[in-house]
C-alpha cells in the first residue's frame, strides 16, 4: 500500500512540473506562480538563496515574455499588466534581493521606456537567455522532486553536515576577505587623515603669512620653498627642494598642479534612461514602501555611479528631469516627501538630497528652490525620531553652507543660535552631528553678519567652543579653531573673551 501511495505521489509530482513547464513556455504567468506556490514549499521559496533568485528571473521571463515573443507589436494592455505585477514583485518579496549587486539594475526594469534596447538587459533579449533558465528550473524541480522522495530523516542526517561544513568555509572566507579590506581602507583612511592636518597647517601658516603682507612685511622664498615642499608627495620632496626655483612667480603653483598623479581614463558604459514621469508620479501618489525604495535606487544610482562622465551624466538627468520638483510650484511636489509621516521615506529622502548637495551642480540645483533650505532647516529642528535623517539633513546644510546666498539665509534664520544650543552638551551627539554641526557653525561664522550674530550671545559661543577645544573627537579641533579665529576678530567678542580669563 505504500509502495503505491509513493508511486502515485512521484507520478503527481511529475505532472505538476509538467505543467509548470508548460505555463514557462505559453508565458502564462498567473498558472504558473499558482502552481509555484502549490507545488513548492514555502520553506524552500523563502529560505533557499538558489529558489529565491530562480524566482526573481521567472519573474523577469514572464515581464519580458511579450516583448520576446509577440508577433509584432505587444498589446499595450497586457504589457502594462505583466510589466505592473513584476513591480509589484519588486516592492514585496523581489526587496529582499534589492541588496544584491547581481540584481540591482533590474530594479530599473518597470521604468525603462524600452528595455530591448538599453545595454544593461542585452543579455535577457539573447536567443540563449530563456533556454537556460528553463534548463535551470527542470533541473530545479527535479531536484526538489528528488528531495520529496526521500525520508525526511535521512536528508537532514545527510545534508545537515555538508552545509554546515559549507557555511563555515564561506563564513570563514567571507571574514578573510573582511579583514584584508580593513587593513587596505584603514591604511587608506590615516593616510587621507594626515594629509587633511597637514593640508589645515599649511593653510593656517599661509592665512598668518597673507596677514603679515598686509602689514608690509615680505615673504621669502625659502619660506615658499618650506611650505611647498609640505604639500609635495614624498617621493618629490627631495629633488624639489634643491632643484626648483621658487623666487619665479607661479613656480609653486604650477609644480603644485603638476605633483597630480594623472588619472587614466576608461571607458564606462552609460546607464539606461529611466521614465522620469512615472517614477515622480510613484514618489508622489506610490506606497510609503514603494517610495522609500525608489529614493534608495535613485541614491545608489548616483552615488555608485564611476566618478567622472557617467556621475554627471546620472546628476543632469536628474537635473534636467526636475526630479526632486526644485522648479515645479505646485503643492504636491517630491520635495514634500521629507515632510512624510513615515520615518523611512523621510530618512532616504534626506539621504538623497544629501547626496545631491555632496556635488557642486547638485547644491546649484537644490539652491534655485528657496523651499529647500526652509525645509530642511525646519526638519532639522523638528526631527526627533530618527538621528539619521536629521544627520543627512545636517549634513546637507553644512554642503549647502558652502554657497554665499544660502550662506546669509542661513544666518538671518538664526541657524547659529540652534547650531550653539545644540553643541552645549557634545556628548549626546553623534560623532557625524558633532562635525558638521561645528563645521557648519564654522562656516557661518567667517562672514561679517555671522559673526555679529556671535556677539549678541558673545559669552555663549565662546563657552562652548572654549569646551569644545577640549573634546576628545580630535576631527572638530580645525573647526573649533576657525570659528574661533573667525569670530575673535571682533571687539566686543575680544573684550568678552578677555573678561572670562581669571
Amino acid at each position: 500500500m505504500g509502495d503505491i501511495l509513493a508511486h502515485e505521489s512521484e507520478l503527481l509530482g511529475l505532472v505538476k512540473e509538467k505543467d509548470l513547464v508548460a505555463a514557462f513556455d505559453n508565458g502564462d504567468q498567473k498558472v504558473f506562480f499558482d502552481l509555484w506556490e502549490e507545488h513548492i514549499s514555502s520553506s524552500i521559496r523563502d529560505g533557499d538563496s538558489f529558489a529565491q533568485k530562480l524566482e526573481f528571473y521567472l519573474h523577469i521571463h514572464f515581464a519580458i515574455y511579450l516583448l520576446k515573443y509577440s508577433v509584432g507589436r505587444p498589446d499595450k494592455e497586457e504589457l502594462d499588466e505583466k510589466i505592473s505585477y513584476f513591480k509589484t514583485y519588486l516592492e514585496t518579496k523581489g526587496a529582499a534581493l534589492s541588496q544584491t549587486t547581481e540584481f540591482l539594475p533590474f530594479y530599473a526594469l518597470p521604468f525603462v521606456p524600452n528595455p530591448m534596447v538599453h545595454p544593461s538587459f542585452k543579455e535577457l533579449f539573447q536567443d540563449s537567455w530563456t533556454p537556460e533558465l528553463k534548463l535551470k528550473l527542470i533541473k530545479f524541480l527535479a531536484l526538489i522532486s528528488k528531495a520529496s522522495n526521500t525520508p525526511k530523516l535521512l536528508t537532514i542526517y545527510k545534508e545537515n553536515g555538508q552545509s554546515n561544513k559549507e557555511i563555515l568555509q564561506q563564513l570563514h572566507q567571507q571574514l578573510v576577505e573582511a579583514e584584508r579590506r580593513s587593513v587596505t581602507y584603514l591604511k587608506r583612511y590615516n593616510k587621507i587623515q594626515a594629509d587633511y592636518h597637514n593640508l589645515i597647517g599649511v593653510t593656517a601658516e599661509l592665512v598668518d603669512s597673507l596677514e603679515a603682507t598686509v602689514s608690509g612685511k615680505m615673504i621669502t622664498p625659502e619660506y615658499l620653498q618650506s611650505v611647498c615642499v609640505r604639500l609635495f608627495s614624498n617621493q618629490m620632496r627631495q629633488s624639489l627642494a634643491h632643484s626648483v626655483d621658487f623666487t619665479r612667480p607661479g613656480t609653486a603653483s604650477t609644480m603644485l598642479r603638476a605633483s597630480l598623479a594623472p588619472v587614466k581614463l576608461k571607458d564606462v558604459p552609460l546607464l539606461p534612461s529611466l521614465d522620469y514621469e512615472k517614477l515622480k508620479k510613484d514618489l508622489i501618489l506610490g506606497s510609503d514602501r514603494l517610495k522609500a525604495f525608489l529614493l534608495q535606487a535613485l541614491r545608489w544610482r548616483l552615488t555608485t555611479s564611476h566618478p567622472g562622465e557617467q556621475r554627471e551624466t546620472v546628476l543632469q538627468a536628474y537635473i534636467s528631469n526636475d526630479l526632486l520638483d526644485c522648479y515645479s510650484h505646485n503643492q504636491r511636489s517630491v520635495l514634500q516627501l521629507l515632510h512624510s509621516t513615515s520615518d523611512v521615506v523621510r530618512q532616504y529622502m534626506a539621504r538623497l538630497i544629501n547626496a545631491f548637495a555632496s556635488l557642486a551642480e547638485g547644491r546649484l540645483y537644490l539652491a534655485q528652490n528657496t523651499k529647500v533650505l526652509q525645509m530642511l532647516e525646519g526638519r532639522l529642528k523638528e526631527e526627533d525620531k530618527d538621528i539619521i535623517t536629521r544627520e543627512n539633513v545636517l549634513g546637507a546644510l553644512q554642503k549647502f553652507s558652502l554657497r554665499r546666498p544660502l550662506q546669509t539665509a542661513m544666518i538671518q534664520d538664526g541657524l547659529i543660535f540652534w547650531l550653539v544650543d545644540v553643541l552645549k552638551d557634545p556628548d549626546c551627539l553623534s560623532d557625524y552631528t558633532l562635525e558638521y554641526s561645528v563645521a557648519l557653525l564654522m562656516n557661518l561664522c567667517l562672514r561679517s553678519t555671522g559673526k555679529n550674530m556671535c556677539a549678541k550671545v558673545a559669552g555663549l559661543v565662546l563657552k562652548v567652543l572654549s569646551d569644545l577645544l577640549g573634546h576628545e573627537n580630535h576631527e572638530i579641533q580645525p573647526y573649533v579653531n576657525g570659528a574661533l579665529y573667525s569670530i575673535l576678530s571682533v571687539p566686543s567678542i575680544r573684550e568678552e573673551a578677555r573678561a572670562m580669563v581669571p
